[in-house]
């Protein structure tokens, strides 16, 4: 989990990593398109958002909707490159689509650094390595 000290948990880190793939793809992060991408109603965003806002996580900005501030986009970004390893390392390994994303939020928050260090280095080595892939694989299929 990202260290915020006692403030972080996982839903806020799911809505830092919303906000800013938002603002990504879209240029600003209002409170209705937050709460359509996560299919939740726009008064449990507003909420959160308020919690956001008194934790330092996020500003509202006149005409740009929230704005992340450093710590806030400095948790966003961490939690956006955990989601990338553990989804590649599980897509790596052959791990069904709709099972990868499901897995992925339920891992994302709860490794440590050296944990998805570990991961990523694994990711890299099988990545250059497909004769090793090819067997991790086989030997999988063949423990079932």
């Amino acid at each position: 989990m990202t260290k915020t000290g006692n403030r972080s948990s996982s839903a806020v880190e799911d809505y830092l990593e919303r906000i800013q793939e938002l603002i990504e793809t879209k240029g600003y992060a209002r409170v209705v398109d937050i709460a359509g991408s996560l299919g939740i109603s726009q008064a449990s965003v507003t909420n959160m958002v308020k919690r956001l806002d008194a934790e330092g996580f996020v500003r509202h900005e006149k005409y740009r909707g929230l704005v992340l501030t450093e710590e806030g986009e400095s948790i966003a970004k961490a939690i956006g490159k955990r989601h990338r390893i553990l989804t590649d390392f599980l897509n790596l390994l052959g791990v069904a689509s709709a099972e990868v994303e499901r897995d992925v939020e339920g891992m994302e928050h709860h490794l440590s650094a050296d944990s998805l260090e570990a991961i990523e280095s694994l990711c890299r080595e099988l990545s250059s390595n497909p004769e090793l892939l090819l067997r991790i694989k086989r030997s999988e299929r063949e423990s079932k």
